[in-house]
């Protein structure tokens, strides 16, 4: 007799999660990290953010939110993916409800940032249609970042 595979679910993250995030984050991301989880995406714009869970254990997060501008746009802060869950479409799921929601919202735009020779990434966000840009000093003085924008 065989089993059904466990099912997949997201749901919106809640301040509860806070603190199993950042207990995570910094194993799963391999560094110190933790401070990218900011209290406030758990508190002020959690209503934004996703988790994916699987038979109750947290597979990963989403953590963004909606800008309030004339054109809305949805920006991707922090994505995390347990390492045993990886390559199993964690990332791609979270994405697409966070698009979901975003378009809901009346956003216009999508928007991520990542680090130059995080090539992973690179190459993901172009798999989900993304553009992608090298920006000199986006984070600062001598700070390039790549930044992801897709229209919906």
């Amino acid at each position: 007799m065989q089993h059904a595979p466990p099912i997949m679910q997201t749901r919106g993250i809640t301040q509860g999660d806070f603190h199993q995030i950042v207990s995570v984050i910094d194993h799963w991301w391999g560094g110190p990290t933790s401070a990218l989880a900011h209290p406030l995406f758990f508190y002020e714009f959690g209503r934004h953010a996703l988790i994916v869970e699987e038979d109750g254990r947290m597979a990963g997060f989403l953590l963004g939110f909606i800008t309030d501008g004339e054109a809305r746009v949805g920006y991707v802060h922090l994505v995390g993916i347990d390492p045993a869950f990886r390559r199993r479409g964690v990332g791609r799921t979270l994405y697409e409800e966070f698009t979901r929601r975003a378009r809901e919202a009346g956003a216009v735009r999508l928007k991520a940032i990542t680090t130059p020779g995080n090539q992973g990434s690179v190459e993901f966000h172009k798999a989900l249609g993304y553009s992608v840009e090298l920006v000199p000093d986006y984070a600062g003085p001598n700070r390039a970042r790549h930044v992801f924008v897709r229209d919906l």
